[in-house]
Order: C-alpha cells, then structure tokens, then sequence
C-alpha cells in the first residue's frame, strides 16, 4: 500500500509540473518539449529527488506516448498518399541516409570504436525522432503545411529502413551466421508488406469493421487495436511506432476523424510521460565527459538535417519557405537513437553516454530549430519576414484520400 500511494503522489506531481511547464511554455509562445527534458533530469537518475516508486508506470506510459504519436500522424494521411509519397521520396531517403549515417560512422571510427560500433553510431545519427517531430509539428500547428507530408515522408522511409537496419546491427552486434539474421530481415520486411498491403486492399473493410457511433466503443476499439498491433510488431522485430503508423494509415473517413478527435487528450498527456521518462532515464554525471564530441557530431548533423528536409521539400516542389521549414523540422533525434545505443554498449561501453547526450542535445534544438531555420534562413537572405502561420502561402489543410 505504501508504494501504490508513493506512486500516486509521484505521478500526481509529475502530471502537475506537466501542466505548469505546458502553460509555461504556451506563455512565451515556445514548444514545452526541452522544459520536460529537463524536468526529467531533474528527477531522473543523479537528479536533484530522484523518482523511483512511478518508474516502471512511467516507462510504460513513454511507450504508450510513441505509439500514439504515430497513430494520430498516420490517421492524418492514406495508404494511397503514403505509398506515393514512398515512390516520389526515395531519393530523398537516400539523401538522408548518405548526409547523416556517415558522420555517425566516421565519429565512431576516428573515436579507435572499430567497424560494427560505427555502424551502430551511423544509426544514432542518422534516424530523426518521429515522437518527438510529430509534437513539434501539432505545437506549431503545421499539420495542414504543404511541406508536411514531405517531413513524415522522410520519417516514414527511416522507420521503415529500421525494419532492414535493427535486424542487420543484431547480427553484427551478436556475432551470429548470416542464415539467422536473414531469416529475422526476412520476418521484418514480410511484416511490414503484409500490413501495408492490408492498408492498400483492406483499408475501407478495416474502417468499417471498427467504426462506431457510441464514442467509448470507438475509443477503445481503435485504441486496442493499435496496442495489439504495435506489440506483435515488435514481437516481429519491427518499430512499435512503424505498427501504430500503419494502423493510422488503415482507417479512413469518420472514423479516421472521430478516432482523431478522440485520442488527441491521451496523446497529449502520454506523449509528455514519453519526453519526461527521456530524461529520467538519463544520469546527469554521464554527460560531461562526452560533451565536446557529442556537440561536434550534434552541430554536424543538424546541418545535414536541415540540408536533407530543403532537399526533400524542393524536389517536392516547396516554396523556400516551406524547405526551410521542413529541414528545421527534422533535426530532432530522440527514440530510435536510444535504442540503437543501448544494443550497441555491449560492444563500445563508450557508445551510451555519447548518444545520451548527442540526442538531448539533439531534442532540445529540434523544436528550436523547428521554429526557427525559417525566419534565420529569410533574415540572412534578406527577404521580408514570414506571414503568421495560418495565413502561410504553403500552408493547406490536410485531406486523406479514400485507400
């Protein structure tokens, strides 16, 4: 009983300095992602009053967090548009990968890390936080933007790459035979193809069968629906993220909006248990020792960052503005660089700490740079400020497009 009210008091004072952080920010007209960053190291691991009795809830909330970041994100598109955007975006995928694995890579390698620990800081560098963009882009209310779904483009061709990318590092990093690991790449990409061809085909009998006019049948039908998803996706060793996407993809319509409407209160509030356990789990004592190198790599790959989103959004036929706004938009690295470091410490102790602190770098000037590349961009080349968002010329409002 002790530890149930330890915990309730806890959740209760991290959910109310949430709030006051959310207000805070909301003040100042600034995203509140980097002040629950901090808020977590604060209380996190070497933090002034370390939480412990709400760690494991609050994990388990960070997770919730993700996956229902990405199913709000594929709920604003099609499977129609996303295989589209996958055929007229690849190049840009290519560009991404070849601008920000390789100083990863090379890092790694000038560092004495060797081979397979470059491959995995190659990953570190090179994936953007779809968790963290996808807030960042309903604080800015730029969802309805034109360069938008060039930004979730890209992400959804680095989440989908993570289906190749996890499977080939586990091998790598485990030392086994090549027949392991390609019946494991082999389990991943039939995953994904069997979900997407579900999405393409089915996508109209899925909405169907789980729409509903009684809002709480709605709620926990589309809401069980993508746990269940996420979690065999996981099981099949794909994201938990890529899974609840897809099933955003998969609805249509009604329930596409009322689904939508439903569970952007839950977003909200697990998404900001998702940033807060980010910095819990991180021991400020481990960040200096690695400081200097890891702001070198962050600066480096910020710039490659925003290089890639001008070019994605150019051959998409952006405006200026709008390339700008998209490279700023993508700098932000946060879920899958931890993961990828925490399977490669094994093999490089030094890995951990390094990315560690690369992405709260990373994810406190994502939102920054989210705001800002655009009006610095417009400043340096002389041209007139930018109109207010909602009246931005490459601002549309979203549509879906029946699958």
């Amino acid at each position: 009983m002790h530890n149930t009210t330890a915990m309730l008091i806890e959740l209760g004072g991290i959910i109310l300095a949430l709030g006051l952080l959310g207000r805070l920010a909301g003040r100042v007209g600034f995203s509140p992602i980097p002040l629950y960053l901090l808020a977590g190291l604060a209380f996190g691991h070497g933090g002034i009053l370390p939480l412990r009795a709400s760690e494991e809830f609050t994990a388990t909330g960070a997770e919730i967090g993700v996956i229902l970041l990405l199913l709000l994100l594929g709920l604003e598109y099609s499977a129609s548009e996303l295989v589209t955007n996958l055929k007229t975006q690849y190049p840009s995928g290519l560009v991404d990968f070849v601008l920000n694995a390789v100083p990863g890579a090379v890092a790694a390698l000038i560092l004495g890390w060797g081979p397979v620990a470059a491959v995995a800081l190659a990953g570190v560098t090179w994936i953007s936080s779809s968790g963290v963009i996808a807030k960042v882009l309903g604080d800015l209310r730029r969802l309805g933007n034109r360069e938008t779904p060039v930004v979730l483009g890209v992400l959804v061709i680095e989440d989908l790459a993570m289906a190749v990318y996890l499977p080939i590092l586990t091998v790598l990093l485990a030392g086994t035979g090549l027949a392991a690991g390609g019946v494991t790449l082999l389990i991943s990409l039939g995953t994904v193809g069997a979900v997407l061809y579900l999405a393409l085909r089915h996508g109209r009998l899925i909405s169907r069968a789980v729409s509903s006019e009684n809002a709480e049948m709605l709620l926990l039908v589309v809401l069980g629906l993508t746990l269940l998803v996420a979690g065999l996706a996981q099981e099949l060793q794909v994201s938990a993220a890529v899974g609840a996407f897809l099933v955003g993809i998969a609805l249509s319509g009604e329930v596409a909006e009322g689904a939508s409407s439903l569970l952007t209160p839950l977003r909200d509030l697990f998404a900001a248990v998702f940033f807060v356990f980010f910095g819990l789990s991180t021991d400020p004592a481990d960040i200096p020792p690695v400081l200097v190198p890891a702001l070198f790599l962050a600066v480096v790959t910020m710039l490659t960052k925003i290089a890639t989103g001008w070019y994605a959004a150019r051959r998409a036929g952006i405006r200026g503005a709008g390339r700008w706004r998209a490279g700023g938009t993508l700098v932000a690295r946060g879920e899958f660089s931890i993961v990828i470091a925490g399977l490669a410490v094994g093999v490089e102790p030094g890995i951990g700490p390094l990315a560690t602190a690369y992405v709260l770098i990373l994810v406190v000037l994502g939102p920054i740079t989210a705001r800002w590349t655009e009006p610095v961009a417009r400043r340096l080349g002389g041209g007139p400020a930018a109109p207010p968002a909602p009246m931005d010329q490459d601002r549309a409002e979203p549509t879906r497009v029946e699958a």
